[in-house]
């Protein structure tokens, strides 16, 4: 039977060793549980933090936009009032020569028409200018009396002279 308690005493004690372990091994894994718990935390707390600094950013986004739309909504405006401006100023020009969407695009096809404009003037001179035709009147030129006999030329100046009496 000394066997047998012996037996039962050593099972006892390994058993004891095993518990004392475990409980060991339960104390490590409980301080790793409530070390993870803490960080689970502490990155639930810094995922909030981001969600709100998105919402922010987000809004800021929204607000941006709105305003961009604005100030591209006033720069149509403008260029339409400054393409309105420049068909006004330059009266000889077509309204549909001058085009463009920006101000630098209505500028170059300012240009572009000008230098049409003074291509068609310089045409339109050219081509005047060949085909020139006296204003008024020609000229009157004397008579040739040279070819008339002396009885001819004293009628001419008496005033009597006429072509049927030649």
């Amino acid at each position: 039977m000394a066997d047998k308690e012996q037996e039962v005493a050593d099972e006892l004690e390994a058993a004891g060793q095993e518990l004392a372990e475990l409980k060991q091994e339960n104390k490590a894994l409980t301080r790793g549980l409530e070390s993870r718990d803490a960080t689970i935390t502490s990155l639930e707390q810094a995922v909030a933090k981001k969600d709100i600094e998105m919402e922010t950013l987000r809004q800021s986004l929204a607000d941006a936009e709105s305003r961009l739309n604005e100030t591209v909504s006033a720069l149509a405006q403008a260029v339409a009032s400054y393409k309105a401006l420049v068909v006004e100023s330059n009266p000889e020009m077509l309204p549909e020569l001058v085009t463009g969407d920006t101000i630098d695009a209505v500028n170059e096809s300012l240009g572009n028409a000008r230098t049409l404009i003074d291509r068609v003037k310089q045409g339109m001179e050219e081509e005047a200018s060949q085909t020139r035709v006296p204003a008024g009147a020609p000229q009157r030129s004397p008579l040739d009396l040279s070819s008339l006999s002396p009885r001819e030329k004293i009628q001419y100046a008496v005033g009597g002279f006429s072509s049927g009496n030649r």
